[in-house]
């Protein structure tokens, strides 16, 4: 991995002087109480300003507060005129956009594209305090109010959208955000290296056009700069042979078992043209948004080759067209160090929501104010998920003095706190200092995932670290318990038993979250996820410690409808397990495709993009119409009366009407409850154990839920 500067070895901004405020201000008055006449830098962010590291604009805020930089929050600006960017005054140095943790479209719709009722974000959790497509309204507006000063856009909604993208809830292919936000530049990712070095440039006099060559940044050009190598996409996909560089597209790309290093520079043929390039000077140019606009097969292609081209170690520029301009990103940022990381969240957050919030209750706040985060970044490569666009591929980890210093924090000065660790974790529970076992091969390596089909033979899964931390956790003077809420990638935890002793034993609270998404392997091959064998494996072991430690507990298992590559008959099958093993899902997901993924690339074009792409390459099944998606989801809630009459229809068209009875080997039942649901329907424990309600049993003859009447 290349070498940069630590971000806390710049020299502080001369505001340093003003010290930390106590919390940063989202007023002239709060301003004016800290002696500033001005603000360096403003955030606009569609949440609501909580000074907890969870939440990004805190992050962001305290990072760039202790550069030296005075920084004021504008959280949730009434985006219907210019005037509540105005309120701090105009930035010294630029405006800093964010949608907030999600993306607005995310937030505010379902997958059934219909809007939510709240906003976990917001005060009391009220929906409709952020427009839609946040990140373009707000870098509108900021350009309104001021329209010298630059406007830097990110957060996870620019990076999901920094090159053309389908768009779920319009149905087509946008371009990218930067030309329609107007934005100067473009930062994705975790964002703090980028902006740390931004915000001393640009203090230093530097012209924001000339900041150019800032990794993990993105900017509209109207030219390729002389001296780079530009390499068309469509070559990268047929190489005949291919010299000292890996091919990105070989299942064990980049992971030379023998370690051998590899040079600098690569000898690449394509048919009769050798050329010998330069890696640090190469520019991928991907196809122009009109060509991924008008053909789909092209889109799946543009997404196949930037996901080969994010990791840190090996990645190359890439360029777009837009019309008579073009988008360049500049390669992906090197990770932070467990120094750089503990010292951003050790930074003097407050831990809660400003104070001008009063009483009001911030749900997503509630949710992890006693939760710790102990890494960054996710391996898996599950194709429906956005971590690995944002995050990386490479775990960044605390310290575990660092983790231990924050438990005490919460101690001493949460309120409210009663000795219970909600979660130590992150995007996963158990990737804590997982990593490839040579810094060589990890740089070389374009595979998508660590995990999928199998757990690389590179990959080093030595728990002992993650159960040494828990057991000092647990020792802290003051906690009664610590929870693992993340998820845990079980595929991992089989290959260390005595994690799996550890958290079963002392850190689960009855029930435990995990996510298989499925049990037939055409879903799971399109989601990267790993057979149902391995979590039958990981049960095993999750029971046998449970038993040892005297406790009765459960897993829970989620699932995804309607994912690509998902059939009918697939789901009927999953519903069939579910019943099986005595699963009654309470709430389902059904898949929605977030900009940039995978699976969102297979939904929009019908192909595979973890395969080589053309107009002959596989097609993959996709669930478009809203009848079958609502099937999709009834067959995980087979045990719901409103979902009988779909499911009858369904089983009798694909020819199993024999699972249609009063007997425990039917799926559902011959009679139909008056009043729609008939009776309460909860969740029954794994392996046949009931759960009661008001001391009645709200199970049947045949195991279905009682009803009034039954017909």
């Amino acid at each position: 991995m290349k070498s940069v500067p630590d971000i806390f070895s710049y020299r502080q901004y001369w505001a340093r002087r003003f010290g930390a405020a106590p919390v940063l201000p989202m007023s002239r008055e709060e301003m004016d109480a800290l002696g500033w006449d001005s603000c360096d830098v403003i955030i606009v962010t569609g949440d609501a300003y909580v000074d907890h590291p969870s939440f990004g604009m805190a992050l962001i805020g305290r990072l760039l507060e202790a550069q030296g930089f005075r920084v004021g929050i504008i959280a949730q600006p009434d985006w219907r005129s210019k005037d509540d960017f105005l309120k701090l005054g105009p930035p010294n140095l630029f405006y800093g956009i964010t949608a907030g943790n999600m993306d607005s479209m995310v937030n505010r719709y379902t997958s059934d594209r219909r809007m939510r009722s709240d906003d976990a974000y917001t005060p009391d959790g009220l929906a409709g305090k952020r427009p839609d497509r946040a990140v373009i309204v707000y870098a509108q507006r900021a350009r309104e109010a001021c329209g010298d000063k630059p406007v830097i856009i990110g957060g996870i909604e620019a990076s999901l959208r920094r090159i053309a993208h389908y768009d779920y809830w319009s149905d087509k292919v946008r371009r990218s955000i930067l030309p329609d936000a107007k934005a100067d530049l473009l930062v994705y990712g975790n964002a703090e290296r980028a902006l740390v070095e931004i915000a001393h440039r640009l203090a230093r006099g530097t012209p924001v056009s000339d900041i150019r060559d800032v990794r993990g940044t993105a900017y509209m050009t109207s030219d390729i700069p002389e001296g780079w190598t530009v390499m068309d996409a469509s070559s990268v996909d047929h190489p005949l042979r291919v010299e000292t560089y890996p091919n990105p597209y070989h299942a064990e790309a980049g992971c030379d078992r023998s370690g051998q290093e590899t040079g600098s520079e690569a000898i690449i043929h394509f048919g009769r043209i050798r050329e010998r390039v330069d890696p640090d000077r190469t520019v991928m140019r991907l196809p122009s948004y009109n060509q991924v606009a008008r053909d789909k097969v092209r889109y799946a292609h543009a997404s196949r080759i930037f996901h080969m081209e994010t990791n840190p170690g090996n990645a190359r520029a890439l360029v777009q067209q837009h019309g008579k301009r073009y988008v360049w990103l500049n390669p992906p940022p090197i990770p932070l160090s467990t120094a750089e990381l503990d010292r951003i969240y050790e930074l003097p957050y407050t831990r809660r929501p400003h104070p001008g919030y009063g009483r009001a209750r911030i749900p997503a706040w509630e949710m992890i104010r006693f939760s710790v985060n102990i890494m960054r970044g996710c391996f898996g490569g599950c194709t429906f998920c956005s971590i690995t666009e944002h995050e990386g591929r490479i775990i960044q980890n605390r310290s575990e003095d660092s983790i231990i210093r924050e438990i005490e924090s919460i101690r001493d000065e949460a309120p409210g706190f009663t000795g219970h660790i909600s979660d130590l974790g992150g995007p996963t529970a158990n990737m804590y200092r997982l990593k490839c076992k040579s810094e060589v091969i990890e740089s070389a390596c374009r595979r998508l995932s660590c995990v999928f089909p199998d757990v690389c033979s590179n990959l080093v899964t030595d728990h002992k670290p993650l159960v040494d931390l828990y057991r000092r956790a647990r020792r802290v003077r003051g906690v009664k318990k610590v929870l693992i809420a993340s998820g845990v990638r079980y595929d991992l935890a089989i290959r260390s038993p005595e994690y799996v002793r550890e958290l079963v034993t002392h850190h689960v609270g009855g029930y435990l979250k995990i996510a298989p998404e499925h049990i037939e392997p055409g879903p799971l091959s399109k989601m990267m996820k790993p057979g149902i064998a391995t979590y039958d494996r990981f049960k095993k072991l999750f029971d046998k410690y449970s038993r040892a430690a005297g406790k009765e507990q459960y897993l829970i298992p989620y699932f995804i409808s309607a994912h690509p590559g998902t059939s009918d008959e697939d789901m009927l099958n999953l519903a069939l397990w579910l019943k099986e093993n005595g699963f009654r899902l309470d709430k389902v997901q059904a898949f929605l495709p977030t900009p940039l993924a995978i699976a969102s690339a297979m939904y929009h074009s019908g192909k595979n993009p973890l395969r080589k792409v053309s107009h002959d390459s596989e097609d993959v099944a996709i669930v478009r119409a809203a009848g079958r998606r609502r099937l999709h989801k009834a067959f995980l809630r087979y045990h719901d009366p409103v979902n009988w009459p779909v499911l009858r229809k369904a089983l009798k068209r694909m020819g199993r009407a024999d699972l249609i009875g009063n007997g425990k080997r039917h799926l559902v039942p011959a009679w139909q409850p008056d009043g729609g649901r008939g009776g309460q329907n909860k969740r029954l424990a794994p392996q046949g154990g009931r759960r009661r309600a008001s001391g009645r049993s709200t199970v049947g003859p045949g195991g279905w839920p009682r009803s009034r009447s039954t017909r």
